[in-house]
């Protein structure tokens, strides 16, 4: 014992001994430093260059790289390099065929070679090159890349620092793979973006582009979408005889795959109103197609209305949605009517209501994103509200959702609102 004390003293109060000792604790800190920069961001490409010069201005006098597993071929690819003159960015060696960095990633052990010119594996790459060292980077057992350092002397890399390098490429290889599914889920969340803007785009063209001429009266619409996308829908389709058929739906659900629904229920619906079936039929035969055809779950409330002007009267179907407002001098009323179920839940059919548009009166059709938006209290904006809107004669559908946000203080819409305005006309004398 008195043996081994007297050694261990001689050694640490050797002056050789204490700066290998200091020059170590450098190395460690430093090598720490790069493992706490690793973890600092998801974008791969930058840390892997900061992460290669600290790592050779840490050790000195050395070339580095960090090479990673191609997702589409079996090669790997260096990413980060440092001090090589020979392999840049963007350069490829296969998975067991080439060199000790394709050995490593076929074996998944660490290759050390203390003079590279006895090693078989290795590549003549630098000719200054005498030893080099690749670490593989796994994540859960699953390969992600291969760390190499090369040194232009014989045996550079001690034991202690391979093993501070090891553990370095334990975090690096967390990084990395925190940084592929970062990438990847970024990647998804662009093509999602780029899908709904090009969905909003097919949906918005399904909508009219204009108010129908219709002798008499002023029809006209508008819907405004919580999202890119929504399940809310109001059409003008012109008919025999003069008359128009109008309609606003909502399916139920949000986003693309609600506006997929709207955009099936829209075609089926145009094809019926065409075939000169009343409203009540019409509903009947689309909800017979869609039982058949919607998903389990999935349903769409409408009201389906056809207007005379040469009578004055519309005529309308309810498909279990919101009741229509009429505005007459008899002042602002919800009209009753016997609703049917929504559509596409269960086989029915449906009643119709039939209604006398005098001059100067209103008939106002919505959806819940009217009704059922909240106020910071709490509270919602319900059909009474609406109802005394609507009473105003200088009440449109853009001043509808105007009082709507403006009731929300700014909140904005949680749900698609959809407005359609009947205006029959004063007539000339």
């Amino acid at each position: 014992m008195a043996t081994l004390a007297t050694q261990n003293s001689a050694r640490l109060s050797n002056p050789e001994f204490t700066q290998m000792s200091c020059e170590f604790t450098q190395v460690l800190m430093k090598l720490q430093r790069a493992t706490h920069l690793i973890a600092s961001t998801l974008e791969l490409d930058c840390v892997l260059d900061r992460v290669v010069n600290d790592i050779a201005s840490t050790l000195g006098n050395v070339e580095v790289g960090v090479w990673l597993r191609a997702e589409d071929t079996d090669e790997m690819v260096l990413h980060g390099v440092r001090g090589c003159t020979v392999h840049k960015k963007g350069s490829r060696l296969r998975v067991g065929a080439e060199g000790m960095v394709g050995h490593t990633a076929a074996s998944g052990v660490m290759r050390y070679a203390p003079d590279v010119r006895k090693d078989q594996y290795y590549i003549a790459c630098e000719h200054s090159t005498l030893s080099e060292v690749a670490i593989p980077l796994t994540f859960q057992g699953r390969l992600v890349g291969v760390f190499t350092a090369s040194h232009h002397e014989l045996d550079a890399f001690p034991a202690e620092q391979l093993r501070l390098l090891q553990a370095l490429c334990s975090h690096m290889a967390v990084a990395v793979h925190n940084a592929q599914v970062f990438k990847h889920e970024r990647s998804q969340r662009e093509t999602m973006t780029r899908d709904a803007q090009e969905a909003r785009i097919i949906q918005q063209a399904l909508l009219p582009k204009s108010s129908p001429y219709i002798p008499g009266f002023a029809v006209s619409g508008l819907s405004i979408s919580a999202g890119a996308v929504g399940g809310d829908w109001y059409d003008f389709i012109a008919l025999d005889d003069g008359r128009w058929g109008l309609v606003l739906a909502d399916v139920s659900g949000k986003g693309t795959a609600a506006a997929l629904l709207m955009s099936s229920t829209r075609g089926m619906l145009r094809s019926l109103a065409e075939a000169r079936c009343s409203p009540g039929e019409v509903l009947t035969h689309l909800n017979r197609l869609l039982v058949e055809d919607f998903p389990s779950g999935k349903f769409v409330t409408m009201v389906y209305a056809v207007l005379d002007p040469a009578s004055h009267t519309l005529t309308f179907a309810n498909a279990g949605h919101l009741r229509p407002i009429l505005v007459d001098d008899l002042g602002a009323r919800s009209l009753d009517n016997e609703r049917g179920m929504p559509l596409g839940l269960g086989f029915g059919s449906f009643s119709e209501v039939k209604v006398n548009l005098p001059e100067n009166s209103r008939l106002v059709f919505y959806s819940d994103g009217i009704t059922e938006t909240v106020n910071p209290a709490d509270e919602e904006y319900g059909t009474a509200r609406l109802q005394e809107h609507v009473l105003g004669p200088s009440a449109s559908e853009e001043s509808i959702l105007a009082d709507v946000r403006s009731f929300a203080n700014g909140a904005g819409l949680d749900d698609d609102a959809t407005v359609i305005m009947i205006r029959a006309m004063q007539r000339n004398s």
